[in-house]
């Protein structure tokens, strides 16, 4: 059976990809270990073929290529480099080949910062977004024992594969050198310090509304001072995200034991509904894991999501190499593609603007707007896929506006 470009990406995110050491990866982006890790695959641009590329024309991905389970994976890279598409994905079970290519690693990357700082040691791409780990490492690896969530690897890379000290103005000279070349959205995000992270994050998010202009995203672990977030609004952040995970509230005390206790579950779900109530509709979101949980879990977090107008963002299980969890299976394909279906139709019944802003792409999850290609076409789908294409139209001069540098 031929999948579609969101069924071929969920498969690959369960079953990982095969690289041949013949396979010619010259100027594609190099497999990097940063942050909790889900970064380390190889990222990969499918193509849309046929109806579907109506509702977008490429779908972005991080192949898991270094984990257990991606070496006996079906799928295998051919093609080497050249034009767009020059390389295929070729599944070995049936011999079906999908075109894809692989975005070239950023000009900026090698680049000195002020302070003499490869660009790539501030700031990696995930997608066509910039992705910028701003404090220290997360003070759940500080604990004996550790508390840190089983699935990350953030203690492990932090200082090693990117820098544990990333100055202000490094930070803003990547920001302005990635927006040089294109990127529109930059996503800051750290590990727990306590009460400290939302006023450790306010002048990065001033100085890049102020100096770059780009959208900022923010996350961090959720503080009960809410009104730290409001400082954040006032500043310009255009979007604010909240790593739930899990909702099985045993699964969620067995996996992240720093977040259970130190934060709860509910301060997770009170934070973000709190900024949805101040921010633009679509602007919050919340990070679930699925395949650890039963998915009928996930589902659940799904629907509390959405239902407060926040949208949600929905990462596939990878058993990361160096974590607690790297001997773990991968989840099954069936289950995943149910789970992406349920998180469009979620987004749908909410009237969630997704996919509005410009020039955003994530690939370490399925997009909510990728699922798209999951369902079947029907009354209200067509209805929700028009509402879309009207709510892209009519903001986008409200993310150009949002995207010129405030000092100016």
């Amino acid at each position: 059976m031929r999948l579609n470009a969101c069924e071929l990406e969920i498969d690959l995110f369960c079953r990982g990809l095969r690289v041949p050491d013949d396979v010619d990866l010259t100027g594609a982006r190099g497999v990097s270990r940063t942050r909790a890790g889900l970064g380390s695959g190889l990222e990969v641009v499918l193509r849309v073929d046929g109806p579907q590329a109506r509702v977008k024309p490429e779908v972005w991905l991080n192949a898991p290529v270094v984990e257990a389970f991606a070496q006996s994976s079906p799928y295998v890279l051919t093609g080497a480099p050249g034009p767009d598409y020059s390389y295929a994905i070729v599944d070995k079970r049936n011999g079906a080949r999908y075109a894809a290519r692989l975005p070239p690693e950023p000009g900026w990357s090698s680049q000195l910062t002020p302070g003499g700082m490869p660009m790539r040691q501030i700031g990696v791409m995930q997608g066509t977004y910039l992705g910028i780990y701003i404090n220290q490492v997360c003070a759940f690896w500080n604990y004996q024992p550790s508390m840190n969530c089983r699935f990350c690897t953030t203690g492990q890379n932090v200082g090693v594969a990117e820098a544990a000290d990333k100055p202000i103005d490094d930070v803003v000279a990547t920001c302005l050198a990635a927006r040089a070349e294109g990127a529109t959205f930059v996503h800051l995000n750290g590990g727990f310090l306590g009460s400290r992270g939302l006023a450790y994050a306010l002048p990065y998010v001033r100085a890049i509304k102020s100096r770059v202009g780009m959208l900022v995203g923010l996350q961090l672990a959720p503080e009960r001072v809410f009104d730290r977030y409001d400082a954040l609004i006032d500043e310009g952040v255009d979007h604010l995200s909240f790593c739930v995970e899990l909702v099985d509230p045993e699964w969620f005390a067995r996996v992240c034991p720093g977040k259970a206790r130190l934060h709860g579950q509910e301060l997770f779900f009170e934070a973000m509904e709190y900024c949805a109530n101040r921010m633009p509709r679509g602007a919050v979101s919340g990070e679930l894991i699925a395949g650890i949980e039963p998915i009928a879990r996930t589902k659940e977090g799904i629907d509390r999501i959405t239902s407060m107008g926040a949208f949600p963002t929905v990462c596939v299980f990878r058993p990361t190499v160096g974590s607690d969890m790297e001997d773990w299976p991968a989840p099954a394909f069936d289950d995943m593609r149910e789970v992406m279906r349920y998180m469009y139709d979620a987004c749908r019944r909410a009237w969630l603007p997704i996919g509005a802003a410009p020039g955003i792409e994530v690939s370490l999850v399925v997009n909510p707007d990728d699922a798209a290609m999951l369902v079947e076409p029907s009354a209200a789908v067509r209805a929700y896929e028009l509402f879309r294409r009207v709510v892209r139209v009519a903001a986008k001069p409200i993310f150009a506006r949002r995207m010129r540098p405030t000092a100016a």
